[in-house]
């Protein structure tokens, strides 16, 4: 059981507000549960499906690779902080990663591969924004920490002042917020070829990188409406 989700749980039956709310963790903490909710809610994501044990077969395979153009990405739906989340090219890659993340989970997460060199990371609170910022991809590996050859490669922080963060950006950000709840989010969006594509919605998201660098009211913003949550 997720020790954060009892915590929050324990502290809102005994009256005590709190920032991560139970319900976004229960959500956000299950990539398949946080992108049904994106979906419900029509936010732009990459092509997705998922796929349970005994699925994984060479017969499945043939129609999953002709609903997708490799690489593609897999992920176990439990995954935090890029760990177990692959890009896969061909099947063999496929059945040997799926297999792992099986062991681990009944269900793996499959999606297109959207190719950028950067995230777009925009703080969401109580749906309003917070703060923007880019997480720049080591140039080593696709995601924003990874272990290269026995070493770990951590992307770049670039804060972003809201003046120079694309309007559709910030909108799409709250939009896939208020997909998840009221809390406190971060929100990965990626942008190819003209297009918008949310990756995730993170609850409690990291703000000791540099994030916060352009946003000096940050916290007082968030202590704010830790004092006015109603329980």
């Amino acid at each position: 059981m997720n020790i954060s989700y009892v915590a929050a749980r324990i502290a809102e039956l005994n009256g005590i507000p709190v920032i991560d709310d139970p319900d976004s963790i229960r959500i956000c903490s299950d990539k398949i549960n946080m992108y049904l909710h994106l979906m419900k809610h029509d936010v732009p994501m990459p092509k997705t499906i998922f796929i349970k044990k005994g699925e994984v077969t060479l017969e499945n395979l043939e129609e999953i690779f002709k609903m997708f153009n490799p690489p593609m990405i897999l992920k176990e739906p439990s995954t935090s902080f890029s760990a177990r989340v692959e890009r896969v090219y061909t099947k063999e890659e496929f059945i040997k990663v799926s297999r792992r993340f099986i062991k681990l989970s009944d269900w793996v997460v499959v999606q297109e591969f959207i190719n950028s060199r950067f995230d777009w990371r925009i703080g969401i609170l109580n749906g309003e924004f917070l703060y923007a910022c880019k997480y720049i991809i080591p140039n080593e590996t696709f995601k924003i920490q990874a272990s290269v050859n026995g070493h770990l490669v951590y992307c770049d922080v670039e804060s972003v002042p809201k003046e120079l963060v694309p309007k559709e950006i910030i909108d799409l950000g709250i939009k896939a917020g208020k997909a998840i709840g009221s809390g406190l989010y971060g929100i990965d969006i990626k942008e190819n070829n003209g297009n918008l594509y949310v990756i995730e919605v993170n609850d409690n998201p990291s703000l000791d990188g540099g994030e916060d660098k352009n946003y000096p009211d940050i916290y007082e913003k968030i202590i704010s409406r830790l004092m006015q949550r109603p329980y």
